[in-house]
């Protein structure tokens, strides 16, 4: 039992904004919002687990506040509120158990999926169960503000120099060989000066963390030996996951997030959180009180018809109700946080249909996106958005305001399709490829507006994406069930592991293609982390609970093993790749291509232009034929119709890109003169050299041999 200290404990009246704790040099101020609570309590903890109450008299707006001189830093601490239990009517406070703040910066410990964290019986879910979880939850933690971030400013790449590197903090630096033991699966592990160098060798500009909010690993997954390792399961918008940190769990943990951000600026590497806005680890109405459920289960949750139950349009139990003003300005007091205080450069946002839902239907006219629109800071950094959820309706892809980008879940399926040999995708795919137009420009956004991936880290990786035709998921305990069946893989002729070296020829071909389509596409590209150096999930495209081999990178040896060789042949070519899209702004351009000539001058070449394989120019019936696998398309780099910042033309080289998806070597003929007199092979996907192949200027009415399934780019001469 806690020690009531009201009469012992000197508290002053405090503020009712910011909510949170908010520590001044000489004490800490206490804030919780809650409309239904009639006693709040603010329990603090010493280093023995003591716990010792102090009511919060003072009431503004619903916020209870009170203010405790001389609570430094490091002080753990959490809430009870009494108030209302009817779970018919959605009235859930359960003063039995310890609530994390809403707002906590940071937070010590785990969850013991003991019986005390639920409030109703096992078996009985009407029957109270008063038990106290104190004991088997965690504790918010009052941390230090105070940073010195000495002259750390934000990179603030356009969207058109950006190239993001989706990744995970633990699973990134867990196996590397050059950062100490103690360092890896953490924040300070992330800013080690050899993955710093990996980074900016493959040279990527922002990398996108997976999940870093304070996450909860499941009770189902713990029973079965697994455990959360995605993350998308957040219990604090405020509070760097505490399992990430090298220095401790007491407030050091925001320290270090803040110290890695100012590592990565100083490489000029931005930094992306992977955010999950639309509901929390508390589940539906069998699951666990932690935080929200009983500071004010109402007003947080998005509640059915039967208010005993949740409204789930994100397939985890619940929903956040952004319908409701509090949590709004939560919602936004977090971004603003993490742009402010944390010096983060950007979102993206998980099932973000889900945040548009304001009242049933999704809605970009929503309050979220007005109050994102008009935020002096949020609206300033990368906002991007997984643009569907699973509720009806949720998939919302080219649909958000002008401000987002979106993840281009189309691009990913139809750029899968051309390679693993779908027919009749050549439309879809030229629409894809310079930058989704009918997505985009409707409503005044650009080809930025698209980012294009692949692989993400929901699905196949670009290894496994060319190696199994289905999934392998038994790992994970579900007998396979789990995961999509909607993969748009090809295996290459044999499913798994194989010795045969022609399959494995040709799933390292199949990898530089796809890797290659990527990064000469318009739009934002995103890789994978990992997918350069070819990890492997051995077929299991759902490894949300696989903290182990399984999802962690494994870094290339120098011992010149096949597999290792092969690895880092493909992360130098994936460089080489890289840095040739940042060198020529005519795969990225800012405007979409017009198709004809720019100043329209009679007789100059157009922006963009299409050919087929011999070389004339693509008709309506080439590009309805069914079975189409075959491409050149050319990019004119004089034509480009942006200006540079100075307002000066922006000119590049001129390139052919030979695409031949099909199962059959085939010869290319090179477009008339008018297009160019000379061409230089660039890259020919059938080789992971990074230097041209020895191949003569290429003349008009040539014949290039182009070897099937691969990608030859020509710049002229």
């Amino acid at each position: 039992m806690g020690v009531a200290l009201a009469d012992t404990v000197e508290m002053w009246p405090g503020s009712s904004y910011p909510l949170g704790a908010t520590y001044d040099g000489t004490g800490t101020n206490f804030a919780l919002f809650s409309e239904v609570a009639e006693r709040v309590e603010l329990c603090l903890f010493d280093a023995g687990g003591t716990e010792a109450r102090v009511a919060l008299h003072e009431v503004d707006g619903f916020v209870w506040h009170g203010y405790l001189p001389g609570v430094n830093p490091g002080q753990r601490y959490g809430y009870r509120v009494h108030g209302p239990w009817d779970p018919a009517k959605g009235l859930r406070c359960d003063p039995s158990k310890l609530l994390l703040d809403s707002y906590a910066k940071a937070v010590e410990g785990t969850v013991r999926w003991d019986p005390a964290v639920y409030s109703y019986q096992f078996g009985h879910p009407d029957q109270r169960n008063t038990d106290d979880s104190a004991p088997f939850v965690p504790r918010s933690v009052v941390i230090n503000p105070y940073f010195d971030w000495h002259l750390d400013r934000p990179p603030r790449r356009p969207y058109h120099e950006t190239v993001i590197y989706e990744m995970h903090v633990r699973g990134f630096t867990i196996r590397h060989p050059d950062v100490p033991a103690a360092e890896r699966g953490t924040y300070r592990g992330l800013a080690h000066p050899a993955v710093v160098d990996h980074f900016t060798k493959l040279g990527v500009t922002a990398v996108e963390l997976m999940p870093v909010h304070q996450f909860v690993s499941d009770a189902v997954l713990e029973q079965r030996g697994l455990r959360n390792y995605w993350g998308y399961n957040t219990i604090g918008f405020f509070a760097p996951h505490n399992a990430y940190s090298a220095s401790g769990q007491r407030g050091e943990q925001a320290s270090e997030f803040k110290a890695m951000v100012k590592a990565l600026h100083e490489a000029g590497i931005e930094v992306i959180l992977d955010v999950v806005y639309n509901h929390t680890a508390e589940g539906n109405h069998l699951g666990p009180t932690l935080s929200f459920r009983g500071i004010d289960n109402a007003a947080y949750y998005r509640l059915a018809d039967d208010r005993q139950y949740y409204a789930d349009t994100t397939g985890t139990g619940n929903t956040l109700n952004v319908g409701q003003p509090n949590v709004l300005q939560m919602i936004l007091d977090s971004l603003r946080y993490w742009v402010l205080e944390m010096h983060v450069d950007g979102f993206r946002f998980d099932l973000a249909a889900a945040l548009a839902r304001q009242f049933q239907e999704v809605n970009r006219l929503s309050a979220f996106f007005d109050l994102v629109q008009q935020d002096p800071v949020v609206s300033q950094v990368k906002l991007i958005a997984e643009p569907w959820d699973v509720g009806e309706g949720g998939y919302q892809v080219g649909n958000f305001p002008p401000l987002w980008t979106e993840w281009n879940g189309k691009y990913r399926g139809t750029v899968r399709d051309l390679w693993r040999g779908q027919a009749a995708t050549l439309p879809e795919f030229a629409s894809r490829f310079t930058g989704s137009s009918d997505l985009y420009q409707a409503d005044s956004r650009r080809p930025m507006a698209s980012v294009n991936f692949v692989t993400a880290h929901d699905g196949f990786t670009l290894a496994d994406l060319v190696t199994y035709d289905h999934k392998h998921n038994e790992a994970n305990g579900e007998d396979n069930r789990d995961g999509t069946d909607d993969n748009r893989s090809w295996n290459c002729g044999t499913e798994g592991l194989t010795g045969d070296h022609g399959v494995m020829a040709l799933r390292e071909r199949q990898k530089r293609n796809l890797l290659t389509t990527l990064l000469v596409s318009q739009g934002v590209p995103m890789l994978l982390g990992g997918d350069e150096l070819g990890r492997t999930q051995q077929g299991n495209n759902n490894a949300y609970c696989q903290d182990n081999d399984l999802s962690w990178v494994h870094w290339p040896s120098a011992d010149n093993d096949e597999s290792s060789s092969r690895n880092l042949a493909l992360l130098d070519f994936t460089a080489a790749l890289v840095r040739f899209r940042a060198k020529h702004p005519v795969f990225r351009r800012r405007r979409f291509f017009q198709g004809e000539p720019i100043r329209g001058v009679p007789g100059q070449l157009g922006d963009i232009a299409w050919f087929t394989r011999s070389g004339e120019e693509m008709t309506d019936a080439d590009w309805s034929a069914k079975s189409a696998q075959t491409l050149t398309v050319f990019l004119n780099g004089e034509a480009i119709s942006e200006p540079d910042q100075r307002g000066h033309p922006v000119t590049d080289d001129s390139f052919l890109l030979l695409f031949n998806a099909s199962e059959s070597d085939l010869g290319f003929v090179l477009p008339p003169a008018r297009y160019g007199a000379f061409w230089q092979q660039v890259f020919d996907t059938v080789s992971a050299a990074v230097s041209p192949a020895d191949m003569s200027p290429g003349k008009p009415a040539d014949v290039v041999p182009v070897t099937s399934r691969s990608i030859q780019v020509l710049r002229r001469a």
